[in-house]
């Protein structure tokens, strides 16, 4: 079982950078650079030993790019230091749940009542098709 790195330390290696966020907003928008990046680089990271650096690069492949970069985003606030709260908040969620393992399910067998409830419900959706069927288009062809 790997181990939760320590979220502080991988902080401390995180890079920020502050640019201008999209959308409406007027002149607040066009002026303030308030949305910000959060950039952690997961293959040079000294915090993670390799085997958390090749699970991390599993779990989040979706999310790091082919130079093994991690990028986040916060615009949501209308500060920077909002916005970086935010941004800091969503990582560590994110390295908390990457390294977070997953149960393993016990097979269990139906309950009777399951299945006689997955049986009524066949027995009233044949019902409600068969009701459709003869009736519905001896009508048309009659008009």
């Amino acid at each position: 079982m790997i181990s939760s790195p320590d979220t502080a330390l991988l902080l401390a290696e995180c890079s920020f950078q502050a640019v201008r966020s999209g959308g409406k907003g007027g002149q607040n928008v066009n002026k303030v650079a308030t949305k910000v990046i959060l950039v952690f680089d997961v293959l040079n990271s000294e915090v993670l030993s390799e085997e958390q650096k090749n699970w991390m690069m599993e779990k989040l492949r979706a999310r790091i790019s082919n130079e093994g970069l991690l990028q986040l985003n916060a615009s949501t606030d209308r500060t920077q230091l909002g916005n970086k709260k935010l941004v800091q908040e969503k990582f560590v969620r994110l390295i908390i749940k990457a390294f977070q393992v997953d149960a393993v399910r016990i097979a269990t067998r139906p309950t009777a009542g399951s299945k006689e409830r997955r049986l009524l419900e066949k027995k009233v959706n044949s019902i409600k098709k068969d009701s459709r069927g003869s009736d519905y288009s001896s009508q048309i062809i009659d008009e």
